[in-house]
């Protein structure tokens, strides 16, 4: 399998002669937010680089370097938490798409690992399709619920993920050395009959960070899952590049 071609680390020649070889790239999108006691705020972060690298190293792809914030304004008054405007997220990422597409990338696809964030992807895309000559797509876990069926074996809470036995298995594969287990908790805070029509947050509510049972984290369960999104990311790419929407 071929080394991702990072940006980052590249010259201008290198990333021209890559652009031309396959012009698409690919943009992780992260928090830097509260993950509970075991798990670093950039939780967010290191999951969408590590799929997005995954996912370039199998297709050619250039990787572009993650966003490292997101909208998190549900732990605003936690330590070490920044947040964007939701408003400023569609705008970093029409950034974004307007500068990569300025010499040559054809295809732009957004890899995030911060729910808060779909939101914003999905408003930019929309008005990226009315802006540029350029296909945009936004990935988020694809088919998440099915596969977390499959891999793992607590229950979410409200069907949400965070700090979690998915996110903390997710970390044991990719960032294990930053994962502390003898931290991680079992949380399902009560859930009060005004939330998600008011602004009780999710900051309000967990005592710990976590939302459902990280201890049943494993880096096996963690591995599977990584397979499974990557592979269905990896054919969603495919289809993107060969089959762009129409307008």
């Amino acid at each position: 399998m071929a080394k991702a071609k990072e940006l980052i680390n590249m010259t201008r020649d290198q990333v021209k002669i890559a652009i031309e070889e396959y012009p698409v790239a690919i943009l992780p999108l992260g928090a830097t937010e509260q993950h509970g006691h075991h798990l670093p705020l950039g939780v967010d972060i290191y999951l969408a680089e590590g799929i997005s690298r995954r996912i370039c190293e199998e297709t050619g792809a250039l990787l572009l370097p993650a966003v490292p914030f997101g909208y998190s304004w549900v732990w605003r008054d936690i330590p070490g938490t920044v947040s964007l405007q939701q408003h400023h997220v569609e705008a970093v990422i029409k950034d974004v798409a307007h500068s990569v597409n300025r010499y040559g990338v054809k295809t732009l696809i957004l890899v995030n690992g911060h729910d808060a964030n779909n939101a914003a992807m999905k408003y930019a895309t929309r008005e990226l399709m009315d802006e540029l000559d350029m296909n945009v797509i936004y990935l988020f876990y694809p088919d998440i619920h099915k596969v977390m069926a499959e891999h793992c074996d607590s229950q979410t809470w409200s069907g949400m993920i965070h700090a979690c036995e998915f996110e903390t298995s997710l970390m044991l594969a990719v960032k294990p050395e930053l994962v502390d287990m003898s931290k991680a908790v079992k949380e399902y805070p009560d859930r009060p009959a005004l939330y998600g029509s008011s602004t009780i947050s999710l900051g309000d509510l967990s005592k710990s960070g976590v939302f459902g049972d990280a201890t049943l984290a494993s880096v096996e369960k963690g591995e599977k899952l990584l397979e499974s999104f990557v592979g269905k990311m990896v054919d969603l790419v495919n289809l993107a590049v060969n089959e762009p929407p129409k307008k």
